[in-house]
Parts: C-alpha cells; sequence; structure tokens
C-alpha cells in the first residue's frame, strides 16, 4: 500500500513545497486552509473538482443552509465564498481540477502525488476529502441528452427560466430543486417512481401547494429532442404521457468511493478514516477531518467538521513546530495579512 511506502531510491522532484497539504475543497477543507495560514504555516489545496466548495458547491450551490454558526441562512455558493475569501490573506495554493492519487513517505514529511503528474513535498497532510468523490445515478433514456439539457444537479437556479424542466427522484434533492425552480420555470414537473416521497415532511407538504405537477408511480421512459431536449415520455401505470422538456433534472442520488485513498495504508471502518481526538490517523503526521474521519459519536454536520479542521490543524503545528503552543492565540490580536493571491 502506497502509505507504508518508505522513500523510494529515486525520490521524485517536488513542483511544490508547504507545510500542510489539504486533501479536498469543502468546508473543512477550506477553513484547514485558514487555519494553517492563521497559524503562520503555508497549506496546498488539492481538490478532484475544478473550482473549491466540494458537494455543496456542486450539488447544492443556491440551496439555504440553517444549521452554520453565525448566520441564521447561508447560500452553499456563499458560504464557500466566504470560505475562500477568509484564507485568502495567507495565500494558499489551490491546486483544483486534479486527484491526489499516491501518498509517500518522505523522510519526516511526505510527498503528494496527483494525476496531473505534480508532486507536492509536504510536512503534514490533512484529509477532508468527504465520502470520496461522488458519481451520479443515471437515467438510462437520458444518458445521449447529457450536457444536452439533461443534468444531475442544478449549479445556477437561473439557467432554468422560462423552460420546461422534469426533476426525476424522491428524495431530497428533487423536492428542493423542485420548489425552487418552481417560481423561475415555465413549468416543473416532478417524476418518481413511488407513491411516497424520501424528503422531508415539511418539504413535500411545500410541495403539494406549489405550483408542481407531480406525477408518483411513475417513469420517465423516453427522451426526444434534436441537438437539445425537446421532450419526455413518462410512462404511469398503463398510461403514457409526453410532457415539453428543455431541461431534465435526474435527482437519483451518487454514488461515492474514496479512489486512491483507500490504497494509502490508512486504517478505515464503513469507509471512513479512523481518527483519534486529536484527529490523528494511524500515519504519522496524516490527519482527517470532516465527514471522511471517523469516530465514536460523531455527527456529520458541516458545523463539527469545521471544529475537527481546526483541532486537525493545530495538532500538526505543534508536531511541525516542537514547543508551539497547542491552543492558538486570540484571532482578534492577530490582524491577517494583507489580502494575497494563492499560487
Amino acid at each position: 500500500m502506497t502509505g507504508s511506502q518508505t522513500t523510494p531510491s529515486t525520490t521524485p522532484t517536488a513542483d511544490h513545497a508547504s507545510d500542510i497539504t489539504v486533501i479536498g475543497a469543502g468546508p473543512a477543507g477550506l477553513y484547514a486552509a485558514y487555519y494553517a495560514g492563521f497559524r503562520g504555516l503555508s497549506a496546498t489545496v488539492v481538490d478532484t473538482l475544478a473550482h473549491p466548495g466540494g458537494q455543496i458547491a456542486a450539488l447544492y450551490p443556491e440551496k439555504l443552509l440553517y444549521d452554520i454558526a453565525g448566520h441564521p441562512a447561508v447560500t452553499g455558493r456563499d458560504l464557500v465564498d466566504n470560505l475562500v475569501a477568509q484564507a485568502a490573506p495567507f495565500g494558499p495554493r489551490h491546486l483544483l481540477g486534479q486527484t491526489a492519487t499516491t501518498l509517500t513517505r518522505d523522510g519526516e514529511g511526505w510527498l503528494v502525488g496527483t494525476d496531473a503528474g505534480l508532486t507536492v513535498r509536504t510536512g503534514a497532510v490533512v484529509i477532508t476529502a468527504g465520502l470520496g468523490t461522488f458519481s451520479p445515478r443515471t437515467l438510462a433514456c437520458a444518458v445521449p441528452y447529457e450536457g444536452r439539457g439533461v443534468a444531475y444537479h442544478v449549479p445556477r437556479l437561473d439557467d432554468h427560466r422560462d423552460r420546461d424542466v422534469i426533476v426525476v427522484g424522491g428524495g431530497d434533492s428533487a423536492v428542493d430543486w423542485a420548489l425552487a425552480l418552481a417560481p423561475r420555470a415555465r413549468s416543473v414537473t416532478l417524476v418518481h417512481r413511488r407513491g411516497a416521497f424520501r424528503a422531508h415532511e415539511y418539504s413535500v407538504k411545500r410541495l403539494h401547494d406549489a405550483p408542481v405537477e407531480i406525477l408518483t408511480d411513475a417513469r420517465v421512459t423516453a427522451c426526444h429532442g434534436g441537438a437539445h431536449l425537446e421532450r419526455v415520455e413518462i410512462t404511469a401505470g398503463d398510461t403514457v404521457l409526453e410532457r415539453p422538456a428543455q431541461a431534465l433534472v435526474a435527482a437519483l442520488g451518487f454514488t461515492s468511493s474514496l479512489g486512491p485513498i483507500a490504497g494509502w495504508g490508512l486504517d478505515l471502518e464503513h469507509r471512513q478514516i479512523s481518527v483519534d481526538r486529536a484527529m490523528r490517523t494511524n500515519l504519522p503526521g496524516v490527519y482527517a477531518a470532516g465527514d471522511g474521519c471517523g469516530y465514536p459519536g460523531r455527527v456529520p454536520l458541516i458545523s463539527v467538521g469545521f471544529g475537527e479542521a481546526a483541532a486537525a490543524v493545530n495538532h500538526a503545528a505543534v508536531a511541525l513546530r516542537p514547543g508551539s503552543r497547542l491552543a492558538p492565540e486570540h484571532s482578534s490580536d492577530a490582524v491577517p495579512p494583507p489580502n494575497a493571491e494563492g499560487a
């Protein structure tokens, strides 16, 4: 396993070097980058997605979140933008659109390799990759129109203004998107293969009061169009319905995979990285935070991930600089440096 390897006889040349490398640019990872800077440590952030924010930015950018401390309500996009801005004065380096594939021991530190062929030499690693990469569950008849009217999430609601939109699914994402699109789209039809929804009861109640056509015990069985999706066929029992559709959102859920991380020699339990109270993994100098880590009694909340990220970085800071204090100074006494652009 890569994580347990010793330094090879020919050490790869590092393209970048940083005190801490954060793997995963979701909320916990972005906060870890801030905290590294606050502790006077340089940080590199690596993420498979081409933009920061992780799953929230990809799937729920315009959905309001109500359980973020200090924010009565904040959209996923605004939360991510604020986290990026918070870390920006410390100049973290962002390696986006590439996957961390290898983790190799390098003396007292580590070499992190990416699928873009880059290598980062780092003193400590903080893994905040959540449950890994997500792949959407597809709708067979819609696959030919992917990128031509068919999508698996809604990055920008206004892109569907005045369109006829079909939403497929019965979970929270499907119901939330149907509700959010209703005031913007020309029409919204929600198709669910079962009679009951899995979404929160309050959301389902709102759905029945919204200007959304609800078709249950039904399936989208055909998609038609030319260069772009134009209409769909929906089978409900023995009845075949046809609806105009310039957009179809297949909210059928995602499958997740830890990918290369699973082969790094980390102790895993139920696909989560086992950590101790200091967020340390079984590999020296490697920490984990956020939904991808596991310990008894963990609660999967963004707010919990923030605390774990801060704990991981503070413990890493002490390990990297023996004799330094575990508890950081008061942030009110440390003015961030002038805004710096991450290289």
